[in-house]
């Protein structure tokens, strides 16, 4: 069964792209470029997944040749005008773009061609971002970061929001091509620019599914029907993304919609990790950190974030 759901591409010229990390978002995510007609070469850290991708993705031939997959990073970027990358954390985004302990002959950046773009969608620190900026610049690449909003379904239905930063030329570019798994690609400033407004995103997200968690809560305490009121509210000035798509499965007790409760609490140490060099004051997302780690201690790891309601239940 395939990983994304149809979407109208528009026209843009063909480009021989990689995409580096296939899993819950850079799978489908790969597989829109390939549907776009873009030549993609994939890698994984486990090859059995790009193995499995390229099977998928088989008839969705681009003019420029098959998609390809390939063992290393570096592979996978050669001949790439555009690499993007999707994977957990910085550690992995600096061994991925600059070569591990092996050294740099694995990383993609030693094998970018001239004037190729890096683009990044982890969710990762400002600091790795600047950093693989001056790095990129200085072999002759560009280096975009691009961390995403929209969860796994807005991955497979190809409507994801970016944040990116990065310098505009290279923006313009990769712009076209990315717009085959986007509904929004804006530029906001520098390197780090980009992961410093998906961090303004979490502090937005946490205290909002922290405060529908309460009402809910609070409702079906008072003996409300809660979907009733839901339906009702949603249409005055609480009406939030989080309670059109998640208050309901909230109410009903279901916690298997796509982004994890570990995910948040590593965006939310990213988050906190800044506001102590910028100074700025965070008392309620430091606050629901802590309560995503109660939800963490009572085996709701893998739970999405809407299962902050089950620490007042």
């Amino acid at each position: 069964m395939s990983n994304i759901n149809p979407k109208t591409y528009e026209s843009s010229t063909p480009k021989s792209v990689a995409f580096l990390g296939l899993g819950v978002m850079g799978y489908p995510m790969a597989g829109h470029l390939a549907s776009a007609g873009h030549q993609v070469t994939v890698y994984n850290r486990t090859e059995a997944k790009s193995k499995a991708w390229c099977a998928e993705f088989e008839s969705a031939r681009s003019s420029l040749g098959a998609h390809r997959h390939a063992t290393t990073p570096a592979l996978a970027a050669q001949g790439a005008d555009i690499v993007f990358c999707c994977v957990g954390n910085d550690d992995d985004l600096r061994s991925v773009a600059l070569g591990g302990a092996e050294g740099g002959a694995q990383g993609a950046f030693s094998g970018m061609k001239p004037g190729a773009i890096f683009v990044d969608h982890t969710t990762a620190s400002a600091s790795i971002a600047r950093e693989l900026g001056a790095a990129a610049k200085l072999a002759g690449i560009a280096f975009v970061d691009a961390p995403v909003s929209g969860g796994q379904a807005g991955a497979q239905n190809g409507m994801l929001t970016v944040m990116c930063g990065g310098d505009a030329g290279a923006f313009e570019t990769v712009k076209p091509v990315a717009m085959a798994f986007s509904r929004a690609f804006t530029l906001l400033g520098e390197n780090g620019a980009g992961q410093l407004a998906k961090m303004v995103n979490q502090i937005c997200i946490a205290g909002l599914v922290q405060g529908l968690s309460e009402a809910i809560a609070f409702g079906q305490r008072a003996g409300l029907d809660m979907n009733q009121v839901l339906d009702v509210i949603g249409k005055g000035a609480a009406q939030s993304w989080q309670l059109d798509n998640r208050g309901k499965t909230m109410v009903a007790d279901k916690f298997d919609f796509g982004f994890a409760v570990d995910w948040m609490r590593k965006d939310l140490g990213l988050v906190l990790d800044e506001a102590k060099r910028n100074g700025a004051r965070l008392p309620v997302t430091a606050l629901v950190d802590q309560f995503y780690a109660d939800v963490q201690n009572m085996g709701g790891r893998r739970w999405d974030t809407s299962s902050l309601i089950k620490r007042l239940k």
